[in-house]
């Protein structure tokens, strides 16, 4: 009788002891397990791709020619940008017809339901920066996401748009153009960094 109970004692212990291991391990897991559908992890994993789709327009647009001619699409100093409403120099949604250069890479973001801003910044010849809009969308969202490219311009770089299109950069009046040359013995004008700020509506 004793056996028996002693026995029986044993397997009491031994089922509680995998109880007690079980419950632990499904815990842990329960406390440490991060999967695809994880809040933290599918934001990521979106912004990750809305920073991948910025980046390939960029490169996409600096290959083919229209991201440069973007950054020279202007019209003056009043003005702006071509196509923009005079009282501000740079565009509140997406620049439509056949003459601008992004206009339809841009449709991507507003296809995918995305808000960006873009901006460029240029050297001011002092050894500083400076920045000017072209398309401000809103304020950026806590999950925006940005990508850059850089664009050169030279001597030899004609203006894209508005009623000085087909003139070179050096053939312009001073201050008729947003960036100054930075190196007037030399080809080169100056040198803008193309920065697209991304963020779900």
């Amino acid at each position: 009788m004793v056996t028996v109970d002693r026995a029986q004692a044993h397997t009491l212990e031994a089922f509680v002891a995998a109880l007690i291991l079980v419950a632990g391990l499904v815990f842990a897991a329960q406390a440490t397990a991060v999967t695809p559908l994880s809040a933290s992890t599918s934001n990521q994993h979106i912004e990750n791709q809305h920073r991948t789709l910025a980046q390939n327009l960029l490169s996409t647009t600096a290959e083919d020619g229209s991201l440069h001619a973007a950054v020279v699409y202007w019209e003056d100093e009043e003005n702006g940008f071509v196509g923009t409403h005079t009282d501000r120099r740079y565009y509140t949604e997406t620049p439509t017809g056949a003459e601008h250069p992004l206009a339809s890479v841009l449709e991507v973001f507003n296809d995918n339901h995305l808000a960006y801003n873009i901006d460029l910044t240029y050297r001011d010849g002092k050894s500083g920066t400076e920045e000017i809009r072209m398309v401000e969308m809103g304020s950026p969202s806590d999950n925006a996401v940005a990508a850059t490219r850089s664009v050169a311009l030279y001597d030899s770089t004609g203006v894209s748009g508005g009623t000085n299109a087909g003139t070179t950069l050096d053939e312009l009046d001073d201050g008729a153009f947003y960036a100054a040359d930075v190196d007037p013995d030399g080809q080169l004008y100056n040198v803008v960094e193309v920065r697209i700020v991304v963020w779900r509506l």
